[in-house]
């Protein structure tokens, strides 16, 4: 019995609307801050920006529209690695909620006495405490995690 989880499109759209506002809630310098290098281009977007608006009112001393191509390309390096940051973030959230929807109850054949031979009793996966035994036969779905204590053959 394998359980396969669904693969998460890279174009999903629901996802990318997402990440394209939180792209955006993400302009904030206190979210910015923890990116130095970032927060450093979103510092030089903004100013590139107010050199724009005084070009545009004729004080700049480069052409309004060489100031204004290098606004776009900052801003949209700034939103661009927003939006990657975020697109990220959902697909891990998206994968971590695919993994507790699909884990389920799996039977564990508790060992009385952690031996070879030993008597077990049939027990839900969620009791196992730290330092049980289990037995796993050929077959069998391992119920948790764990170490190899004894690998005897039948």
């Amino acid at each position: 019995m394998s359980s396969r989880t669904k693969a998460i499109p890279l174009f999903d759209s629901a996802l990318n609307r997402e990440a394209a506002w939180q792209a955006v809630l993400k302009l904030s310098p206190r979210h910015m801050v923890r990116n130095p290098v970032m927060f450093v281009v979103e510092v030089g977007a903004a100013f590139s920006t107010l050199l724009f608006v005084m070009a545009i009112r004729g004080h700049g001393e480069a052409p309004p529209g060489f100031i204004l191509a290098i606004c776009l390309g900052l801003w949209f390096t700034v939103l661009f690695a927003n939006f990657a940051e975020a697109v990220a973030e959902g697909r891990g959230k998206a994968q971590a909620a695919s993994l507790r929807k699909a884990r389920r109850q799996i039977p564990a054949k508790f060992l009385i006495e952690p031996k070879y031979g030993a008597k077990w009793a049939l027990i839900p996966s969620a009791n196992l405490r730290r330092n049980d035994n289990v037995l796993v036969e050929a077959g069998d779905l391992i119920p948790c995690d764990g170490e190899v204590v004894d690998a005897s053959p039948p």
